[in-house]
């Protein structure tokens, strides 16, 4: 995108309309809409194809000790020594697999990330509000807001009413922003442009009309995806040490066999295939066939731990890594809570009750002096109770489990 695009932000919601050649009142018509598809494509993140299995089996290879065990299988193979080169070549391939599993279940809780992108969204279309798919979006259409909803693409706002949006997924910020049509500095950051709503950002209350400005890989979210996928690869510190290791015992036992080699030849005169047979034997003993397997069950286990507490570890080393880490950096204690609300007492002109309960799970009581109490028999409180419902935007359900979740703003979800 160009720098010009990229401040819709600093424009007016008229010079933002006129620049993507829309309309306020009636959108874009539907063949205009078709051809900005045809050039945009679809509004859905870019995103590159599933390694296959076989490519995720050969990279579990990709080791300084298992090229060691290697070598050993196939030096123990060719001494006729079957069952230690069974044994060993068994090894390697339990480890492969193991990692290539881990792997693959990874791979898939990554896909599922895409749930949280909005599968339909509500626009304009030749003067008609009607509902498409989220991928059939394109610059200028002309997109309802409301409360619950998923931002389907990055968008300019035109008309905002008691309109906040949850950007937690964008900018870390764990409280709702309040939204407002009016153009601000085109230096502000992205926490600041109130006037935009991103792709993946969560509506918590009120409504609102915005221009799409950016879909697909263009958005914000898009734009970070880039980022992250250039990113080089880093090494852990346990594939730093393990490599270390494999090149220092490597190095160790191939210096070592060449000595006994050179001693036995050249100073004891023993016959050259009876040397060669006792100096492989030597150096098959001396490689640790089991550590790569070992390290490679310890962190499966590490990474199906963490899988239970719903973190996905897409490469297996990763697991280790944690444990290295000394300092966690973050802006504000907020970010790390459930971001939940509860009702616990009640002050009313004449009265005052305690809330008993935990969580959104409809138990608990209304308490004065620590004895239940109805609530039609305090004062004021089932009118109170009726306003915190109907002046509301959140929804509150519960799942196939039996758990419940809220929708919205934390606050009106606790009331």
């Amino acid at each position: 995108m160009s720098r010009r695009n990229r401040s819709f932000h600093a424009q007016s919601p008229l010079e933002v309309t006129e620049q993507l050649a829309t309309n306020l009142q009636c959108g874009l018509t539907q063949a205009e809409a078709e051809r900005r598809l045809a050039v945009h494509g679809p509004n859905r993140l870019p995103e590159e194809p599933p390694d296959p299995a076989w490519l995720r089996l050969l990279r579990q290879f990709h080791n300084p000790l298992i090229y060691v065990l290697l070598v050993a299988g196939i030096l123990t193979a060719y001494l006729g020594h079957w069952i230690d080169a069974a044994v060993i070549f068994a090894v390697v391939i339990v480890s492969a697999v193991l990692g290539a599993l881990q792997e693959g279940k990874a791979q898939r809780a990554l896909a599922a990330v895409k749930s949280m992108l909005a599968q339909t969204a509500v626009v304009i279309r030749d003067g008609r509000r009607r509902q498409i798919a989220a991928e059939e979006l394109v610059p200028g259409d002309l997109v309802f807001l409301e409360s619950g909803m998923v931002v389907p693409a990055d968008l300019r706002l035109v008309a905002a009413r008691r309109l906040a949006v949850d950007e937690a997924v964008l900018t870390g910020e764990s409280l709702p922003v309040e939204k407002d049509p009016e153009s601000v500095d085109e230096a502000a950051p992205l926490a600041e442009r109130r006037c935009m709503a991103y792709s993946g950002t969560t509506v918590v209350r009120g409504q609102g009309l915005g221009v799409v400005v950016a879909t697909g890989g263009d958005s914000e979210l898009g734009r970070i995806g880039k980022l992250v996928a250039s990113v080089s690869r880093l090494e852990t510190p346990l594939t730093r040490r393990l490599t270390r290791f494999a090149q220092g015992a490597a190095a160790v036992i191939v210096g070592v066999s060449a000595l006994l080699f050179a001693w036995a030849y050249w100073g004891l005169g023993q016959p050259l295939d009876e040397i060669f047979l006792a100096v492989v034997g030597i150096a098959v003993a001396a490689i640790p066939e089991g550590l790569p397997a070992i390290v490679t069950i310890i962190l499966a286990i590490g990474g199906q731990r963490l899988a239970q507490h719903q973190a996905i570890v897409r490469r297996l080393p990763a697991v280790e890594t944690l444990g290295s880490v000394t300092v966690i950096c973050t802006d504000k204690t907020g970010t790390l809570t459930r971001n939940q609300l509860t009702v616990t007492s009640v002050l009313l002109p004449h009265d005052s009750v305690e809330v008993s309960g935990s969580g959104y799970e409809p138990t608990g009581a209304f308490l004065r002096d620590g004895r239940p109490r109805l609530p039609e028999s305090v004062r004021g409180l089932v009118r109170l109770a009726r306003a915190s419902l109907l002046c509301n935007d959140a929804a509150l359900h519960a799942d196939a489990e039996g758990h419940w979740h809220g929708e919205g703003d934390p606050l009106e979800v606790a009331l």
